[in-house]
């Protein structure tokens, strides 16, 4: 995702978008470990999305 298009978001739809990239980034380390990842890379990049909406979400001041 880009960041033009995460700022665009409402808080609770980065909220959720958090949530479910958080849910795909244990998959993906799971089958990882267990061999069966095509592409190492797609790791990194939900890594960088994540820490995209979680820096969004700290400028726009919501507090967990």
């Amino acid at each position: 995702m880009k960041v033009k298009e995460i700022r665009e978001l409402s808080i609770d739809e980065l909220q959720q978008k958090e949530k479910s990239l958080v849910e795909e980034l244990f998959k993906l380390r799971f089958r990882l470990s267990s061999g069966q990842l095509e592409s190492p890379a797609s790791v990194k990049t939900v890594q960088k999305d994540v820490a995209r909406i979680k820096t969004v979400l700290k400028e726009k001041g919501v507090t967990r």
